[in-house]
């Protein structure tokens, strides 16, 4: 399962690099929630919350992978909330998208180097709900060696990491 002080710093870094900041404070642990954990971290002068989960089950015919991660993350100074990204542990296909059902309804995530995104904020917030609603997540995506993935991650604790996150960096 997750290595707590790993699994803080691996996450923080993408958000790091997903935001292209250089400094920041190491992350805080704000709790565990079943399947999901709950961290924040200061960028400067400005609070970054994020909840992160590593997949219970990960399909596909590979020989090598890195870690995998899906996050959603708030940056009140930013005005940004509820940004959900997917840490693949390998190259995605160029011009590929990998598509995450949760339930019933299945949403287009586009694409780079390792990391899928929601296309907008809207999307973001629709991903976010779903997940906080739902019991399980499955994310699907192609290698830039063609290889297909499936990740099947657990959604259990998920809505108490989101109220976690929340309240830290006080985003309704």
């Amino acid at each position: 399962m997750m290595k707590d002080k790993f699994f803080a710093i691996v996450a923080m870094l993408y958000v790091l690099t997903l935001a292209g900041q250089a400094m920041a404070a190491e992350p805080r642990l704000l709790g565990k929630y079943s399947d999901w954990e709950a961290y924040v971290f200061m960028e400067g002068d400005n609070k970054v919350c994020y909840m992160a989960s590593q997949p219970a089950k990960s399909e596909g015919n590979y020989t090598r992978r890195g870690d995998v991660f899906a996050l959603i993350t708030h940056r009140p100074a930013e005005g940004s909330k509820n940004v959900f990204s997917y840490i693949t542990g390998y190259s995605y296909k160029q011009g590929s998208d990998a598509t995450a059902k949760i339930d019933s309804t299945s949403f287009t995530l586009f694409t780079q180097d390792e990391t899928a995104w929601a296309p907008d904020a809207a999307t973001d917030n629709k991903i976010s709900e779903a997940i906080k609603k739902s019991s399980k997540m499955v994310i699907k995506g192609v290698s830039s060696r063609e290889t297909a993935t499936t990740d099947t991650f657990s959604l259990k604790g998920s809505s108490a990491a989101y109220e976690a996150i929340s309240k830290e960096c006080n985003v309704k």
